[in-house]
């Protein structure tokens, strides 16, 4: 088995949607990235990138290369999935951390649960997504942006 970790952060400020999770979530701002900057698809990207030791997203995604202004992020997850899949890991389980003073997530948790089930190839249930706020500590807590972690384990494929 191989455990990876990831972290991500991005300030509000952007005029884009705010997506979290592939999910579109009405907020009054979105968040600064060269990427459409989903937040937790990049959290989960760089937790599956540490599992193989294989870098971070910014070395395959770099943020100077202009392919990549604006792209969605479910199309970076899966371009790094099929790398993934070729050394025939699969997916045990993965648990996110959302924190956000605001927007609220709960309502949306199905859906980002459903599209990362759909996009990495495995069940629902192998996929943890919780919420929390900062407690108005910090950045975040002054809701200037949103950040996310996450740990993943990778089984062999037998």
């Amino acid at each position: 088995m191989k455990i990876g970790y990831g972290f991500d952060l991005h300030a509000f400020g952007s005029k884009k949607p705010l997506i979290i999770g592939g999910v579109l979530i009405p907020y009054s701002t979105g968040l600064i990235s060269h990427s459409n900057g989903d937040v937790l698809i990049h959290t989960v990207i760089d937790a599956l990138l540490g599992a193989l030791a294989m870098g971070d997203i910014g070395s395959f995604f770099p943020s100077s290369n202009i392919i990549y202004k604006n792209i969605d992020s479910r199309i970076l997850l899966s371009s790094i999935w099929k790398k993934i899949k070729l050394t025939n890991y699969i997916i045990s389980n993965i648990d996110i951390t959302i924190i956000t003073e605001s927007p609220k997530m709960a309502s949306y948790i199905f859906f980002m649960r459903s599209n990362l089930a759909l996009d990495l190839n495995t069940k629902i249930d192998n996929i943890s997504i919780k919420a929390t706020s900062a407690k108005k500590i910090g950045a975040i807590g002054r809701k200037e942006g949103i950040a996310c972690q996450a740990v993943v384990m990778l089984v062999k494929d037998l």
